[in-house]
């Protein structure tokens, strides 16, 4: 017989082999793992996902053909009427893109300057002779050979850039050029206007206008379409005078010390014309190769001095009255532009003489 087992042995042997009541043996099975490495393998497992997605997108955006968002922009200066056509025409894109002229030939772009304070100004010229929709501003175009904008600048001031675009997304009848808006700064405004229209428009004639006088669209056309024997012609109504040299007064000229005593021939500033030849020489200036005076009109009078142009001097474009062949009416000499010109645009509209007289033929006028 086998000896019998020590002392103490049952409390050592997993199981008796004659207790069927005994446990089995369990299968081997390892620790379960720690939280954190479970989360992190999750973590990982996602970001790959992501990450497999990502170069997913990537691949589709390379390989798919780009889709043409037409602006009508050259630098940071900008034509809205034509970005709103191309933007609603055939659903935008390349369609609409090739239906509306990069740069389109016309008799005259009409550039009305204008400033953030002049919401006033612009609701009254849109109710009298400045057209204030999309449409009517492309009809005016094909009846006249003019395209007309109102022409801004920028401002630190986000409120009244926050108001200028309602007024954008409402009207679509701006010309933005990148300069800030600043009453000391007209020449240099004047400028980056003349360098803009010639980039963004192919005109015979590029005006600046201000937005306080009553024009005749129809009778601006017929004076820019007459036949000329120079090719570099500045169309205004003529003007010389003493320089003003007391800083107090408005038109003060910080230069005077280089003019003399009276101003050489140029210009009144509420409305004036260049041609192409004479714009097409302004956009290639920089600012700081030409002088710029205080005040914008003597400031452009000196370049064209400079350029020996065709003055052309023709009252018609500053009359104080509106009569069978006034081309633009303002109050001179007593403001330049209209005394008041919310109110005056409207009292002149009414009058048939301003709003519906005929437009005389080039030989009937004087």
């Amino acid at each position: 017989m086998p000896p019998p087992p020590p002392a103490g042995a049952a409390t050592i042997l997993p199981y008796s082999k004659d207790d069927k009541a005994g446990k089995k043996h369990r299968a081997f099975a390892p620790p379960a793992p720690p939280r954190r490495v479970s989360l992190a393998l999750a973590f990982s497992a996602l970001c790959f996902l992501v990450g497999v997605a990502g170069l997913g997108f990537a691949a589709y955006a390379l390989l798919r053909p780009p889709r043409l968002v037409p602006v009508f922009r050259c630098g940071r200066a900008e034509d809205t009427l034509r970005t709103f056509r191309s933007k609603y025409l055939v659903g935008g894109g390349e369609a609409a893109a090739g239906l509306v002229a990069p740069r389109p030939k016309l008799l005259g772009l009409v550039g009305v300057q204008t400033g953030f304070a002049s919401a006033g100004r612009r609701a009254a010229l849109r109710s009298t002779w400045f057209p204030s929709d999309p449409g009517a501003l492309q009809s005016l175009e094909q009846a006249t050979g003019l395209a007309f904008r109102f022409v801004i600048g920028r401002t630190k001031d986000a409120r009244k850039m926050a108001e200028l675009h309602r007024e954008e997304e409402k009207y679509h009848d701006f010309l933005r050029i990148d300069i800030e808006e600043e009453y000391l700064k007209l020449p240099y405004k004047t400028l980056a206007f003349f360098k803009a229209a010639y980039d963004l428009f192919e005109a015979e004639f590029y005006v600046k206008a201000d937005d306080d006088i009553y024009l005749r669209p129809d009778r601006l056309a017929t004076l820019l379409a007459k036949e000329r024997s120079y090719p570099s012609t500045y169309i205004g109504c003529m003007k010389k005078g003493p320089v003003v040299t007391d800083p107090k007064m408005k038109w003060y000229e910080s230069s005077s010390h280089l003019i003399g005593n009276e101003y050489f021939l140029h210009a009144y500033g509420p409305i004036y014309a260049l041609s192409a030849e004479v714009v097409a020489a302004l956009s290639t200036v920089r600012n700081d190769s030409v002088r710029m005076f205080s005040n914008e009109d003597v400031t452009v009078g000196s370049w064209m001095l400079a350029m020996n142009v065709n003055h052309e001097d023709n009252r018609a474009i500053c009359d104080p009255r509106c009569t069978p062949t006034s081309i633009a009416v303002w109050d001179i000499p007593r403001c330049s532009g209209l005394c008041n010109p919310v109110e005056r645009l409207k009292e002149l509209h009414k009058m048939e003489m301003c709003s519906k007289s005929p437009t005389l033929p080039p030989e009937d006028r004087r």
